[in-house]
């Protein structure tokens, strides 16, 4: 995997050079995805992580706990409190940068979830968060939406990281509105081109990965949850559909980005623990 990590002078000027920012961009074109590395304060990470662990734990007491595919990958938002919401996190000026020259002009942010992944936890289907924007396509469109996802963490096999499917965002078997699951036989097909790979990351690291991408949650065989956050990065023409929403008092956080906030700030934040819902699962909680 590609990994691009800012030089001193990079980080003072909060910005990617061109040899770097071209290496950055020519990974996700190529393969789908590339990490960012050193760019989140580990006190933020280390802040959110005590509260997603305390979160956690009403999280599994619900009824219904949202799982996805399998026992163990957990859909958990993260806090929408202002203490909680950081620039280096939401608005992060070397992810930012990287996604906007992407996407261009108007690009936007209108998700934020996550994926906890507890000890004991089963292996996904390799699956799509979204295919191709037209079906019968027999050539890729260019990137037109980008998750931009973190671990609070160093991942690793151990810990459960993500499987992914180098190129596999060029493949057009799967477009919008099909069902997200890969089959056994499009598993062998893909292999034979560019087998999976191991999506490790380093604590403070982005993963970029196009949303067209391959991948799945692998299993957890540590003693401690591997938590996950996760954003998305839209192109400006497409549609804004939201869920989500954030603290007014963290609106300072978004200054100066070029990557439009467009989940709505508001004086009381809504529940984030109880609103997700299993996705493909009805199994034990």
């Amino acid at each position: 995997m590609t990994e691009v990590t800012p030089t001193p002078e990079e980080k003072e000027q909060e910005c990617f050079r061109e040899e770097n920012l071209n290496r950055a961009i020519a990974a996700i074109q190529e393969d789908g995805f590339v990490a960012i590395n050193d760019v989140i304060d580990y006190a933020h990470l280390d802040a959110l992580r005590e509260k997603m662990e305390s979160d956690l734990e009403k999280v599994k007491a619900l009824p219904v706990v949202p799982h996805n595919f399998v026992w163990g990958n957990i859909q958990h938002d993260p806090p929408p409190q202002a203490e909680y919401v950081f620039r280096d996190v939401v608005a992060n000026p070397f992810a930012c940068q990287v996604t906007s020259t992407i996407l261009g002009k108007g690009a936007f942010n209108n998700y934020m979830s996550g994926n906890s992944n507890v000890p004991g936890s089963r292996l996904q289907r390799v699956h799509v968060d979204a295919g191709q924007l037209w079906p019968n396509l027999k050539v890729a469109h260019p990137i037109a939406r980008l998750a931009v996802n973190f671990a609070l963490n160093d991942t690793a096999e151990e810990n459960g990281a993500i499987e992914l499917w180098p190129g596999s965002h060029l493949d057009t078997r799967k477009a919008v509105g099909q069902n997200l699951p890969l089959t056994d036989e499009d598993l062998t097909e893909r292999r034979a081109i560019a087998p999976p790979i191991s999506g490790n990351t380093q604590k403070g690291s982005f993963l970029l990965r196009d949303l067209r991408l391959w991948h799945r949650g692998t299993p957890n065989t540590s003693n401690e949850t591997r938590f996950m956050i996760a954003m998305i990065h839209n192109m400006s023409w497409y549609k804004r559909p939201n869920r989500f929403d954030l603290d007014k008092a963290c609106v300072h956080v978004f200054e100066g980005c070029p990557v439009e906030n467009a989940i709505p700030l508001v004086d009381v934040p809504s529940d984030h623990i109880g609103r997700n819902t299993p996705y493909e699962y009805d199994g034990p909680n």
